[in-house]
C-alpha cells in the first residue's frame, strides 16, 4: 500500500505543544493486521475479543468502494481508507492525525478541516463532532464520516461550507472506539463501550459469561421461556403483549405475575443461575468523565451514596475518554461539540444531575433552548432537552406501575464535562429509535410496539426473527426471536441509514455555522504630532454566538478578548532610550483588555505610540480571543 502522511497528535502528558509528523503505512497500524503485534493478554496471543472474525453481515461493507454510498454500514476499515483518501486529495484543507490508540492498540483516526492559508487551525474559532464511543451505537459514526463527506466534496462549490472551512476549524472523529465498533461489525457479540475485560458482576472473574450464538447464525436473539415449574412462575415476569395479536411482544410485570422468564441467547457459563450477565468489557466512556463522576457499582462503601454503573476506575481512565478530553482542554478555541450515541432518539445536554434552572446562567440555557429548536428543525425527534428531566421522564410513567416517572441523575456524563467543566455547547445525541416512527396506538409513548408496526408496515418485517421452538441445554424448550439487536433495535436497517446520518450531521452543521467570530472592521493610524500616533483597532463579533458562555467565563476556560502592539524588539529596548515607547496604555502591561465580545456587539482599542528619530517605523496589532479568533493587521508610522 501506498504511504500517507499523518500527523501524530502531540502527547499531551509531556506537555508538548507542537504536533510531529511522520509516515505510516496505514496496514501496519491495525494489531489484526501485524502479525508481530502483540496483545493485551497476559500470554501476548492474539486472542483479543474484537479480533474473532466469524461473520460478514449483508447490512456492512468490509473493503472500501470506489465510491462512498450509505445503504451499508462501514467498518472502521473502511472509514479510516475514506479519511486516509481525502488527506491525500485535499492536503490544503485536511490534516489526519492519530489521537491515540485503543485499548486493542488501533489507532484513534482524527481530521482537522480547515484552509491553510487563511491560518492555523488553532487560531481560528472551531466545533469538534465525534461519533463511535459506545460500540455498538454505529450510526453515530456514520454522521460523522456524512458529515466529513459532505464538508470536503462541498468545499468550493457551496459558498457557505467555503466560508466556514476557512474561516473555522472543524475537528472530527469518525470512530472513538474501535476496538467496540470492530467487535460489533465482525463478530456476533456486542457491548456498550469498550472490550476491556470487567468485572460488571462482582464476582472476581473478567467477563466470564458472555451472551453465545447458539444457533450460529450470527446474531443474538433473546430467549423465551414458558414458566412449567413452581420456581419458574415464581420468578416469570413476562407475559404476551395483547396489543399484538400474532404475539410477538413481550411485556414485563413483576415477578410470579408473569407466565414467562426472559434471557439473551447464550448459556450460564460459571453457573451462578444468571445468563449472560458478565460478557466483553462493560465500562461505559459516557459515564466516565470528570464532572459529577461518581464510583461503579460498590464503590461506595456506606451504601447510602450514588454510584454509577460502568464509570471506570477512576475519571478519564479510559484511554478514549481521555483523549477527547485532553483534546478539548488543549483547544480552548472549541465552542460547540456533539458526541453521539444511539437510540433514544433526542438532542440530549446538560444538565444530567439537576435542573437546568437550578444549576445553569439564564443566557447559557436559553442558547440551548434555541439549539434545541434548531435540532428538532432538522431531525424531527421527539425530544430535545436535558438529560436529568427531559430525558429520564420522556415517558411520563412507568410502564408496570403507573408511577409518574422523576428525574433521575446520570454521573459522569459527557455534556456536563461539556458545560459546566469546558464552558460549552456540548450535546450527546442520540440517532435511531428502534422503527417507532409513528404512536401506531396512540398512548404518547415510541415504544417496541410502535416499532414492530412500523417493521411490518415500511420494513417488510425485515426487524423481527419469529418465535421459533428450541431445545436449550439447561433451560429445555424455549422458543428463540425478537428484535434484531445490531440493525433495527440498536441501529436501523441500512436503507434507514443515510437518512438518520444526514439529518443529525447537517444539525451539527448549523451549529458549527452559528460559531463566533470576531471581524476586524477598520483599522486606524492617525498621526498627531511629530513621534506620536495613535493606533486604533474596532471589531465586532459577526458570529451568532458569544465568544464566552457565561459559564465559561466563570470557570476561566476563556481570556478576555485582548488587543496588544508588537514592534521588533530592538526598537523597544531600554525604556528611556528606546526608540518607540507605547505612551498608553499607562501601565507597564501594555495589554487592552476588553472583556467578552457579545453577539453583534462592536468594540473598539486606542493606543499611543511615541517614535524617535526619522525612520518609518513597522508594526503589528494582534486580537486575540480564546473563542473569537487570533487576527493580526501590519500597520507603517511614517515621520
Amino acid at each position: 500500500m501506498k504511504k500517507i502522511t499523518l500527523m501524530a497528535a502531540a502527547c499531551f502528558a509531556s506537555g508538548v505543544a507542537a504536533a510531529q509528523v511522520r509516515s505510516f503505512e496505514p496496514e501496519k497500524l491495525f494489531p489484526e493486521k501485524n502479525e508481530k503485534s502483540k496483545f493485551y493478554t497476559v500470554s501476548g496471543e492474539r486472542h483479543g475479543p474484537s479480533f474473532f472474525k466469524k461473520f460478514e453481515f449483508p447490512e456492512v461493507e468490509y473493503q472500501p468502494g470506489e465510491k462512498l454510498t450509505f445503504d451499508k454500514y462501514h467498518t472502521v476499515d473502511v472509514m479510516y481508507a475514506w479519511y486516509e483518501k481525502w488527506a491525500a486529495s485535499y492536503p490544503e484543507i485536511v490534516d489526519l492525525y492519530v489521537i491515540g490508540h485503543s485499548f486493542e492498540g488501533r489507532p484513534i483516526y482524527q481530521m482537522t478541516l480547515t484552509n491553510k492559508k487563511t491560518g492555523k487551525d488553532t487560531d481560528k474559532p472551531a466545533a469538534y463532532f465525534e461519533g463511535g464511543r459506545h460500540s455498538g451505537e454505529i450510526t453515530s459514526s456514520e454522521s460523522i464520516l456524512w458529515l466529513t463527506k459532505h464538508l470536503i466534496e462541498s468545499y468550493g462549490k457551496d459558498s457557505e461550507i467555503t466560508a466556514l472551512i476557512d474561516s473555522k476549524a472543524i475537528y472530527l472523529r469518525p470512530q472513538n472506539n474501535p476496538d467496540g465498533s470492530n467487535l460489533y461489525l465482525r463478530t456476533e457479540q456486542r457491548n456498550r463501550s469498550t472490550v476491556r475485560p470487567n468485572d460488571n458482576d462482582r464476582d472476581g472473574l473478567l467477563d466470564e459469561d458472555p451472551e453465545e450464538d447458539m444457533d450460529g447464525d450470527g446474531i443474538i436473539y433473546q430467549l423465551r421461556k414458558k414458566a412449567v415449574t413452581p420456581e419458574e412462575k415464581e420468578k416469570a415476569n413476562f407475559v404476551i403483549d395483547p396489543k399484538d395479536p400474532k404475539g410477538r411482544l413481550m411485556d414485563r410485570t413483576f415477578p410470579g405475575k408473569g407466565e414467562y422468564l426472559m434471557y439473551t441467547e447464550g448459556y450460564d457459563n460459571d453457573g451462578d443461575g444468571s445468563y449472560n450477565e458478565d460478557g466483553i468489557g462493560g465500562l461505559d466512556l459516557h459515564r466516565n468523565y470528570p464532572e459529577n463522576w461518581r464510583p461503579n457499582s460498590g464503590g461506595d462503601l456506606t451504601g447510602r451514596g450514588y454510584t454509577q454503573g460502568g464509570a471506570g476506575e477512576y475519571p478519564l481512565s479510559e484511554i478514549e475518554t481521555r483523549t477527547t478530553a485532553l483534546w478539548m482542554l488543549s483547544h480552548p478555541n472549541i465552542s460547540v461539540v456533539n458526541s453521539m450515541d444511539t437510540r433514544v432518539p433526542m438532542h440530549l445536554r446538560p444538565p444530567s444531575t439537576s435542573k437546568g434552572t437550578d444549576r445553569m446562567y439564564p443566557e447559557d440555557l436559553a442558547i440551548y433552548e434555541e439549539m434545541d429548536q434548531l435540532g428538532l428543525s432538522f431531525t424531527g425527534y421527539p425530544w430535545a432537552g436535558d438529560v436529568y428531566e427531559t430525558y429520564s421522564t420522556r415517558y411520563k410513567v412507568n410502564s408496570m406501575t403507573g408511577d409518574p416517572l422523576k428525574p433521575e441523575p446520570l454521573f459522569g456524563h459527557g455534556p456536563d464535562f461539556g458545560y459546566f467543566y469546558y464552558g460549552s455547547i456540548w450535546y450527546g445525541d442520540e440517532l435511531w429509535n428502534g422503527g417507532a416512527m409513528k404512536d401506531y396506538d396512540g398512548n404518547g409513548i415510541y415504544d417496541e410496539y410502535d416499532g414492530l408496526m412500523w417493521d411490518d408496515e415500511a420494513n417488510e418485517s425485515k426487524g423481527f426473527k419469529v418465535w421459533t421452538p428450541m431445545t436449550h441445554p439447561t433451560l429445555g424448550e424455549v422458543e428463540i426471536g425478537g428484535f434484531h439487536p445490531k440493525f433495527f433495535a440498536q441501529n436501523g436497517p441500512p436503507w434507514q441509514l443515510e437518512d438518520w446520518a444526514k439529518k443529525q450531521a447537517l444539525f451539527n452543521l448549523a451549529m458549527a455555522k452559528k460559531l463566533p467570530q470576531l471581524t476586524i472592521a477598520d483599522m486606524k493610524v492617525n498621526k498627531l504630532s511629530d513621534g506620536e500616533f495613535e493606533i486604533t483597532l474596532e471589531w465586532s463579533n459577526t458570529g451568532q454566538l458569544p465568544v464566552a458562555l457565561e459559564q465559561a467565563k466563570l470557570v476561566k476556560i476563556v481570556q478576555e478578548d485582548r488587543v496588544s502592539l508588537d514592534f521588533d524588539k530592538e526598537l523597544t529596548k531600554g525604556y528611556e532610550d528606546a526608540k518607540v515607547k507605547i505612551t498608553a496604555p499607562t501601565l507597564h502591561d501594555k495589554t487592552i483588555y476588553s472583556g467578552y465580545t457579545g453577539v453583534g456587539e462592536k468594540k473598539s482599542a486606542t493606543f499611543r505610540v511615541k517614535v524617535e528619530g526619522n525612520e518609518a517605523v513597522k508594526g503589528k496589532i494582534k486580537l486575540s480571543s480564546t473563542r473569537g479568533g487570533y487576527f493580526e493587521r501590519e500597520f507603517t508610522l511614517n515621520q
